[in-house]
């Protein structure tokens, strides 16, 4: 990882091999420089209480972080700019449960959670065209660009789609955003679905993508975490050839939690990211911005609030049929990448064990080390 100090400087942030899980991470944020020694050392003392407290229920990690001796500018400096990240959701209102599953089990745990895979190709591609072609060779018929207005339950689910057909169905896995499902059950089932209520107690926490064309590259860093500033990561996408043949060198800075942004002018809002970055590589200002964008999902996950784990379902339901999926079921994980990939094979588990076929999908934990496992609880 590559941490941009509030100076501009990099820091550049690895795993030490000579030293055992958890303490593999200790020379790396030692020399993050930033951070004065009297916060180094309090962030440490907070890692160490994260460790020995093992299912935390109730305060916000903001109010144990302060009830822990972290000043505010550890706050801002570290404790911010990895967990809103990893979170989507700012401190004050997310769950000290899910920020120590983020911290214990995302950093410290193993000698490898640390690290950031990048896709290499666009994700039209990765989890499109070659996720189809081999549906295609393995007998699996896709039906894309079909909508569904509900699913109702007469012996079998039957799928009710836009154009007016039904389409009957022996299992229905229910991939789609929380806010949406209720649209999608019939009213009658609704109340033998006793989770479906609680549904509507999730809030959603908005992520923002400022993309960026510029003429030439402002950086050879693959991505970097910007410390004390408004952009929170920035990725560097590649160099392409665009339509009239020049090239062009796209990044993506993403802000997570984005709720601040809601009333800014989206012009403004890619200036002042721009002139960020330019602030911490000065060639930014001889480069010629060609074009920018920027994008929020307003729902992008649901926000991690203490009181809201106990309402995420399972992936199984009370009809043995239909299975949910998506990182806001009950996975154990916030919501990550990693809780939506869990809850995709923890619903495949469903199906098969309604089939009667035992089947285990779901990929182990990475290991942990032999220290981590004597002092992590």
């Amino acid at each position: 990882l590559h941490f941009i100090g509030p100076d501009g400087r990099q820091h550049r942030f690895e795993a030490a091999s000579w030293l055992p899980p958890p303490l593999h991470l200790v020379p790396g944020f030692w020399r993050l420089k930033y951070l004065s020694l009297a916060d180094r050392l309090r962030i440490g003392c907070a890692m160490w209480k994260l460790m020995r407290i093992p299912d935390p229920d109730g305060p916000t990690i903001e109010q144990w972080l302060a009830q822990n001796g972290q000043s505010p500018a550890a706050v801002e400096r570290f404790w911010d700019v990895v967990l809103v990240s990893a979170l989507g959701e700012t401190l004050d209102r997310a769950s000290l449960r899910a920020a120590r599953k983020v911290m214990v089990d995302g950093f410290l745990a193993a000698r490898d959670a640390y690290t950031v895979d990048v896709p290499q190709a666009p994700l039209g591609t990765l989890y499109g065209q070659r996720l189809t072609s081999w549906f295609a060779d393995h007998g699996v018929q896709l039906r894309l660009g079909q909508t569904v207005r509900r699913i109702t339950f007469d012996g079998s689910p039957r799928l009710h789609l836009a154009d007016g057909r039904s389409v009957s169905a022996d299992y229905i896995v229910l991939a789609v955003p929380w806010s949406k499902v209720g649209d999608l059950i019939e009213a009658s089932w609704a109340a033998k679905f006793p989770w479906l209520e609680a549904l509507g107690r999730f809030d959603a926490a908005p992520i923002t993508g400022i993309h960026l064309w510029f003429d030439r590259p402002i950086t050879d860093l693959p991505h970097a975490v910007l410390v004390g500033r408004l952009g929170q990561w920035v990725f560097n996408r590649g160099a392409r050839e665009s339509s009239d043949g020049d090239t062009e060198h796209y990044y993506q800075v993403v802000i997570s939690a984005s709720r601040s942004l809601a009333t800014r002018d989206r012009d403004q809002i890619a200036a002042d990211v721009r002139d960020e970055l330019a602030e911490i590589w000065p060639q930014v200002n001889t480069a010629r911005l060609l074009r920018a964008r920027v994008v929020t999902e307003h729902a992008a996950v649901f926000s991690p609030r203490p009181e809201i784990e106990s309402s995420r379902p399972g992936q199984r339901t009370e009809c043995r049929r239909l299975l949910l999926a998506g990182d806001w079921t009950d996975t154990g994980w916030p919501a990550t990448m990693e809780s939506a990939v869990r809850s995709g094979y923890l619903a495949a588990e469903g199906v098969l064990d309604s089939m009667g076929r035992r089947g285990s999908f779901l990929v182990a934990d990475l290991p942990r080390g032999w220290l981590a496992k004597w002092l992590i609880r």
